[in-house]
């Protein structure tokens, strides 16, 4: 699967004695990060928008990074920032954005993100009623309100499970109620309505949005005035240009698992599928490495989905709501890759060849099984190296990290080296921005974290401020 590289990554690529200098000043893996690419990305949503007559506010999901050159990245193009905890409001404040800059949508809000997010006023995404008692409490300590906006559960198509995330639109008003939270002066000012849903179907986001635009309106009846829908994140992009090959990995995979030829996976893994009785069951527990739509294509078609006797554009624009959504993967869509060295080369009495990489599998690894996509292989020039590797030729193999565990592979795939592995070598994880660098990352072992690179045209290279 080869993954479309940015122009920066290609350039870097072609300089493995540079990356070879790097990871031996910084460590080995080390992240390498250049923001530039998030403008185009977040300009291309624009358009879609503007194209549609729709009022967008985009917010950068910090969680997909946590490099806080991202963050400066995101302010410096006018875009908000979707903070997940307390300690990335504190960052995100200390970058220079201001309340109205930052959106509060993590999935568990402890008493202290309440009371932080009630000081600087930033809009709190609330989940459940018990959060929303929290809030009120910190609201009423600190005597000022706080504008609030409502995350709803949609309810989607037949077969689709629940979403863990938000109230069941039926209960809303009730729990309003409740708390006498009316549309004049409350601890909690209700200034919008939000949903996350999970995947990337294009249906899943109209049906929500439906169901999103009714609550504005039950919401303005009863005396509130939201101003915002806001979609959440999930933006679909694609790693590949080529759906060529993720059709035809996935159609030899399905065969391979039922015995039909060999194994493209470590001991028959299956990425999210079963073989059984010469069946296949289950679905792929991968990102769709390969999609389409993706970013203003996927934003145009839901805005210009109809919805009873306008489109959701013309629904939106009735209103007067502004859309807002918290893009991560896709924003930092090309912004990133992962290199590490190759520190052994090991041919099993099986016959399998493992390549031992000085890096973990949480270093380059999100929730999904694996990332599929092909990493590169750089050789620096081993004139000054005072130990030349013996040559293995052309080999295939599976990439091996740094845990003392059986399984502990950086990916599940066979990995095909025509030219060999030489101990030196540096493997490069490409696209690694989103997601993989950081949210699973650890440091077992005592290993340290990867630092991280800021690279640009503009200035020399330069750890970000996260590691300093």
């Amino acid at each position: 699967m080869t993954a479309r590289l940015e122009p920066w990554q290609q350039t870097l690529c072609r300089q493995p004695e540079q990356v070879a200098g790097w990871l031996e000043q910084y460590g080995s893996p080390l992240n390498v990060l250049d923001p530039s690419p998030m403008a185009r990305n977040a300009n291309e949503l624009r358009e879609a928008a503007k194209a549609a007559d729709v009022d967008l506010r985009i917010f950068f999901a910090r969680k997909a990074n946590k490099a806080l050159a991202l963050v400066d990245k995101a302010l410096d193009l006018g875009l908000g920032i979707d903070v997940a905890s307390e300690q990335e409001l504190h960052q995100t404040l200390l970058r220079g954005a201001k309340a109205c800059d930052i959106m509060v949508t993590a999935a568990v809000k402890p008493q202290a993100l309440m009371d932080a997010s009630v000081a600087c006023g930033a809009t709190v995404v609330i989940d459940n009623e018990d959060e929303l008692e929290l809030l009120i409490a910190s609201a009423d300590r600190a005597a000022r309100s706080v504008p609030v906006a409502l995350r709803i559960a949609p309810r989607l198509s037949e077969g689709r499970p629940p979403t863990r995330f938000g109230f069941d639109a039926d209960e809303v008003m009730d729990v309003l109620d409740r708390h006498r939270l009316s549309g004049g002066a409350t601890p909690a000012t209700i200034v919008g309505v939000h949903f996350h849903v999970h995947g990337y179907d294009v249906a899943d986001r109209v049906a929500a949005l439906q169901q999103s635009l009714g609550m504005i309106d039950a919401l303005r009846a009863a005396g509130h005035r939201p101003t915002f829908v806001d979609i959440g994140g999930g933006i679909a992009m694609s790693y590949l240009d080529d759906g060529g090959e993720w059709t035809a990995f996935w159609r030899e995979h399905r065969a391979a698992l039922l015995g039909k030829r060999t194994p493209l996976t470590f001991q028959g893994h299956g990425l999210g599928l079963l073989a059984h009785a010469g069946e296949i069951f289950g679905e792929p527990n991968v990102y769709p490495a390969y999609q389409r739509p993706t970013r203003a294509t996927w934003l145009a078609q839901i805005l210009g989905a109809t919805l009873s006797a306008t489109t959701v554009a013309g629904a939106l624009r009735a209103r007067g709501l502004q859309l807002r959504c918290e893009p991560g993967r896709s924003l930092v869509d090309g912004c990133g890759l992962t290199a590490a060295r190759v520190e052994f080369r090991k041919h099993r009495h099986d016959g399998t060849w493992l390549i031992g990489v000085a890096m973990n599998r949480t270093q380059c690894r999100s929730t999904a099984e694996d990332f599929l996509l092909d990493p590169l292989l750089l050789r620096p020039d081993r004139a000054s190296s005072p130990a030349p590797s013996r040559p293995t030729g052309a080999i295939e193999g599976y990439l091996v990290g740094a845990y003392c565990v059986e399984r502990e592979l950086l990916t599940w795939r066979r990995m095909r080296f025509p030219g060999g592995v030489e101990i030196g070598d540096i493997v490069v994880f490409p696209n690694t921005a989103g997601y993989m660098m950081h949210i699973l990352e650890s440091p077992s072992h005592q290993i340290p974290l990867a630092r991280n690179l800021i690279v640009s045209d503009e200035a020399a290279p330069v750890l970000d401020a996260i590691d300093r």
